[in-house]
């Protein structure tokens, strides 16, 4: 990770067939584009690699984010029960409809906690929404079991995680629908894009209107075409789908790189006594885009993180202390800061984050560094770096 690492002839190509026709747009102009539909020929190649029946392509992350909750029906006034430890996008694609955001506690495997999602829920709770953090998942099954149990979605965010598998299901097309980001910095890439994945066929049908202002698709004329229901431009470009598909059928090779490099990590910092390392789900395989490692506690993680930069191993985070994904910095959440009005109903529902406290969060987030795995690394490069890991880590105990 990530996929921008690893451009070459075959994004060329198809850009380069998108630029000869000079068609950008992924709908109509059937006549100028020389055959070539590069978003659907993306959803497609989705579709199979992924092993989903359906695949909708959209802007962005957060915008698949946002389109799978509204398809799977939140909206106004709804819970989204979301772990703590996320990107700012997961609770902004919630509050984009109306509904309001429900934050709890982490468990070792970095996302949610199934015992604070049981205790979280309420009768207006509609979804839970587990976020596949840094390549690994929460326990699904046990999710799984609560939304049965309790008549909710399972909406997953696998926007850090394309490419891991859980019992042999790729990560967002376990639950009801998932969300994938292709953003720049993402293990593939459109530089821009994002995608909903869903088995459910109505599902389907409603992402597909709901992305391009409530278009029904039907037929060759698009200015004939119907609106059935109310629906957004969250339309992804031609020029984008075009670098994504010839990224995603190079998906396992990236995935591949990846774990080869995060292992020569991992057995170099397994010999240290004091580092253990966060829990996969059995069944649970990751994408291998970041390794994630526990130090002692709050204090020697900080140590680490510094000696890291001193020693120049770059792209690896503590997220405790970090503005964009820990709860802990999020005060223009807790504050309510937006440049638009908020309804009554999402500041109250909010007011829970003036006093909530997050202490098993802490115990995992404080004592947690993770660095991200690329695939430009050279092998002796990646000797190199697991090297002065070990030092800094055994400098800083």
């Amino acid at each position: 990770m990530p996929g921008f690492e690893s451009f070459g002839e075959a994004e060329r190509k198809e850009v380069q067939d998108v630029l000869d026709s000079g068609i950008l747009m992924r709908y109509g102009f059937d006549a100028m584009r020389n055959g070539h539909y590069k978003a659907k020929s993306l959803e497609e190649e989705l579709q199979s690699t992924l092993q989903v029946k359906h695949a909708q392509l959209v802007t962005n992350g957060t915008a698949a984010v946002s389109a799978s909750l509204a398809i799977a029906g939140v909206g106004a006034g709804d819970e989204v029960i979301v772990p703590c430890f996320t990107f700012v996008a997961s609770f902004e694609a919630i509050m984009m409809l109306g509904a309001i955001p429900v934050l709890v506690d982490i468990d070792d495997t970095l996302t949610l906690s199934p015992e604070a999602v049981k205790k979280a829920i309420t009768p207006k709770t509609k979804a839970i929404m587990p976020v596949h953090m840094c390549g690994s998942m929460a326990n699904l099954d046990a999710l799984k079991k609560i939304c049965n149990d309790y008549n909710l979605v399972l909406a997953e965010d696998a926007c850090q995680a394309v490419g891991g598998t859980y019992k042999g299901k790729y990560l967002g097309t376990y639950g009801d629908v998932g969300s994938l980001s292709f953003d720049f910095v993402k293990t593939i890439t459109c530089g821009e894009g994002g995608a909903v994945l869903t088995n459910n066929p109505e599902f389907a049908k409603h992402a597909d209107q709901f992305s391009d202002h409530g278009h029904d698709h039907v037929g060759n004329d698009r200015g004939a075409e119907s609106h059935p229901v109310l629906g957004y431009n969250f339309r992804i470009s031609e020029l984008n789908a075009a670098v994504g598909l010839a990224q995603v059928r190079r998906l396992k090779d990236f995935i591949a790189i990846q774990k080869k490099n995060y292992t020569i990590l991992r057995e170099a910092l397994s010999e240290i006594e004091e580092v253990t390392f966060r829990t996969v789900p059995e069944g649970g395989e990751e994408s291998y885009a970041f390794l994630n490692f526990f130090l002692p506690n709050l204090d020697t993680a900080r140590k680490v993180i510094a000696s890291f930069k001193e020693k120049g191993v770059d792209a690896c985070f503590h997220y405790y202390d970090n503005n964009w994904h820990y709860v802990r910095k999020w005060d223009h959440l807790k504050d309510i800061k937006t440049l638009y009005p908020v309804s009554k109903e999402v500041k109250e529902g909010l007011s829970y984050l003036k006093h909530k406290t997050f202490d098993q969060s802490d115990h995992f987030i404080g004592r947690n560094i993770s660095c991200l795995i690329k695939l430009s690394w050279t092998e002796a490069e990646v000797k190199e770096r697991a090297k002065l890991m070990v030092q800094a880590i055994k400098e800083s105990l």
